[in-house]
C-alpha cells in the first residue's frame, strides 16, 4: 500500500479496493442510508455528505434523488480528488465540493442549509471532545426538521464482547483475501488511531447536541448506524 494521504491506512486511490475487504457489510451502510432518506426526506433539496471519502455514497444516491443538490466535504484533498473523478458525470449545477474541511469546520463553509447530512465512517477518527464538536456542527448546519445519519465503528459493552468482535473482524478480513500482517495492523489501530464509543454513548451525544429524536437503526458486529432528527 502507498503511504496514506488521509486518516485511513491506505492511499485515497486505493481506498475503494481495500475498504470492502476490511469492513463487513460496507455496501449496506450506504444502501440503508439511502433507504432511510427516502423514507424521511424523499424530496430533499440539499444533501451534505461530510467525510465523503471517494464519493461512493453520493454516486449511489444521485440516480435516486433527481431534484437534490449534493455537497461533498472531506478533510483529505486526495479523497476529494477521487470523489471528483467518480462523480464527473454529475452536472455542475447539482454538486459542490468543499475542499479540506472536516465536520467540525462546517460552520461558515456552507451557503445552503442541508435537509440531509450524512457522516459515514468518519467521526470515529475524532476523540470524544472533537467528536462532540463535529456532531454539534452537523446539528447547527442542518435545516429544522432535517435528518443526520452516521455510521461508525462501535466499542462493545464489555471486554469479552470486544474480544469476540475483534476475532470475528479478523476472520472476515482473512476470508476476503487480506494477508495476516495487514489484518493485524488494521486491528492494532482500534482505539489508537480511531476511537469507537458504545452505542449508548452515541445516542447520548446526539441528544446532548440538541436533536429532538435519536435512534439506532442498524447494527452488526462492530459497526452501527444512527439517525437523528433536528
Amino acid at each position: 500500500m502507498k503511504q496514506s494521504d488521509n486518516k485511513t491506512p491506505c492511499a485515497a486511490s486505493e481506498y475503494d479496493e481495500n475498504v470492502q475487504k476490511a469492513m463487513p457489510f460496507y455496501e449496506s451502510f450506504h444502501n440503508e442510508t439511502i433507504d432511510l432518506v427516502k423514507a424521511v426526506k424523499p424530496q430533499a433539496k440539499c444533501w451534505l455528505d461530510t467525510g465523503c471519502g471517494t464519493g461512493f455514497l453520493i454516486e449511489k444516491a444521485f440516480s435516486q434523488f433527481h431534484r437534490t443538490f449534493f455537497i461533498l466535504a472531506d478533510p483529505s484533498k486526495e479523497m476529494l480528488l477521487e470523489a471528483g473523478k467518480r462523480l464527473r458525470f454529475v452536472p455542475s449545477d447539482r454538486i459542490m465540493f468543499i475542499d479540506s474541511v472536516g465536520s467540525e469546520d462546517l460552520r461558515g463553509n456552507l451557503t445552503m442549509q442541508p435537509e440531509v447530512i450524512t457522516a459515514v465512517m468518519c467521526h470515529h477518527y475524532l476523540k470524544p471532545p472533537q467528536r462532540q464538536n463535529a456532531v454539534k456542527a452537523c446539528f447547527d448546519s442542518l435545516a429544522p426538521g432535517g435528518i443526520f445519519i452516521t455510521f461508525e465503528n462501535i466499542y462493545p459493552d464489555s471486554e469479552r464482547l470486544l474480544e469476540i468482535g475483534l476475532r470475528r473482524w479478523k476472520e472476515f478480513q482473512l476470508s476476503q483475501g487480506r494477508n495476516a500482517e495487514a489484518v493485524e495492523k488494521h486491528l492494532e489501530r482500534f482505539n489508537k488511531e480511531y476511537f469507537p464509543v458504545r452505542v449508548s454513548e452515541h445516542l447520548d451525544l446526539l441528544t446532548r447536541c440538541g436533536f429532538s429524536a435519536v435512534s439506532l437503526f442498524w447494527y452488526s458486529q462492530m459497526q452501527a448506524g444512527f439517525y437523528a432528527i433536528k
